[in-house]
């Protein structure tokens, strides 16, 4: 099979989950305004699917290195993502919706790690950067955002549902087609996965990683209530998501070029630091133009701080437990930072504005950046003594 068969299944997967994942994350804290909740109370829906990763993530992980295969994991949570998609927009109450998110939730979030765990074994197999292959998820999140939002735009916010299952349909049918990684080694054991949790550069690293993650995900979450908190439409929010994602798919496109010369905690440190700027400008402005103008340091912050961090955490992580590894690196990632970003986020979005918000980020952004040079530094030391 030659690279370009072997690697368009697995873009074109990328590309059709994303741009249903962009409909979720950039309008879902709209929609659920237009469904009369209020901040605190979108703040807990948004928080119930990164609570939720912090279980799920791990237990697909196992599930799949314990079976041996991705793409099987990755067809039953796509079946379970399009059936409790239908059912939680059907949803009106908080109890409800908070119910049915749980499920939604626990089926959604493995889909994106899995995809880009098979990026990056495929990567590792080709001998090529795993920025030229995730870039194809952003490329569907950046045109999801803006094709998706001028619709919504135009037709109204409690329409999401239908471009949503468009997209989560085209990725099951994906999926079904899409081969399997091949896998060599002995099924895992539960106690293997233990050796993950006693690896202390690995837990280290996702602890100070998550003061940096917790403004991505609380970003991520209230960016389109603070473009509407400033007099912005749909429109705009999905304009911002297509200048943000499409700076990002530029620096995964080029990861191959600035990426591979120096350690890779060097780029995450260097993202880090750029965070806690992009935070603080964002504290400051007071229009949604200025916002969308900003957007481009969305590539210099996500795309080279998480091409980092997911390229040293496979370093970290024994070749049998790749999967439950890089699983239980979204459970930070994505998951307790997600939770503690939408709870606190909501909060202090409802009782002091997006200033505020946007300053406190600004804040932890620089703690994590001081945390990781300093265990940078320590790495670094124990390297040059064992030499």
């Amino acid at each position: 099979m030659t690279e370009k068969h072997s690697l368009a299944p697995l873009k074109t997967l990328l590309f059709s989950f994303h741009a249903a994942n962009t409909i979720i994350l950039s309008f879902l804290p709209l929609y659920l305004q237009f469904k009369g909740l209020n901040g605190t109370e979108i703040g807990w829906v948004l928080a119930t699917g990164p609570l939720v990763s912090i279980f799920s993530q791990p237990f697909w992980g196992y599930m799949s290195d314990k079976y041996k295969t991705v793409q099987r994991m990755l067809l039953l949570c796509v079946i379970g993502l399009l059936i409790t998609s239908v059912i939680f927009f059907q949803m009106n109450g908080l109890i409800a919706l908070l119910i049915v998110a749980t499920l939604f939730y626990f089926f959604s979030y493995p889909i994106s790690s899995f995809g880009d765990s098979l990026a990056q074994r495929r990567a590792d197999e080709l001998r090529i950067s795993f920025g030229t292959i995730r870039t194809w998820g952003s490329i569907g999140f950046a045109t999801s955002a803006l094709l998706i939002g001028e619709l919504l735009n135009r037709i109204g916010i409690q329409y999401m549902m239908w471009p949503f299952l468009f997209f989560a349909l085209l990725t099951l049918v994906i999926v079904i087609r899409l081969e399997d990684v091949t896998v060599d080694s002995e099924p895992i054991q539960l106690r293997d996965v233990t050796r993950l949790l006693k690896n202390k550069p690995f837990m280290f690293f996702l602890l100070f990683m998550m003061l940096i993650t917790i403004g991505h995900r609380a970003n991520d979450s209230f960016i389109g209530l603070y473009i509407h908190q400033l007099g912005g439409s749909e429109g705009l929010v999905g304009l911002a998501w297509f200048i943000g994602v499409a700076s990002e798919a530029v620096v995964f496109a080029l990861a191959g070029y600035w990426f591979r010369k120096y350690h890779p905690l060097i780029f995450v440190i260097i993202g880090s630091f750029l965070y806690s700027i992009r935070w603080f400008l964002y504290a400051l402005i007071d229009t949604p133009m200025m916002v969308i103008s900003l957007q481009f340091l969305h590539g210099l912050t996500f795309g080279v701080f998480y091409t980092a961090a997911m390229s040293y955490v496979t370093r970290l992580i024994p070749s049998i437990l790749q999967s439950t590894g890089h699983l239980i690196f979204y459970a930070a990632f994505f998951g307790v930072s997600g939770v503690i970003g939408s709870l606190l986020g909501g909060r202090w979005m409802e009782l002091f504005g997006g200033s505020y918000l946007y300053t406190v980020l600004g804040v932890l952004s620089i703690t994590g950046t001081i945390l990781l040079l300093i265990y940078y530094t320590i790495i670094k030391r124990k390297t040059i003594n064992a030499n």
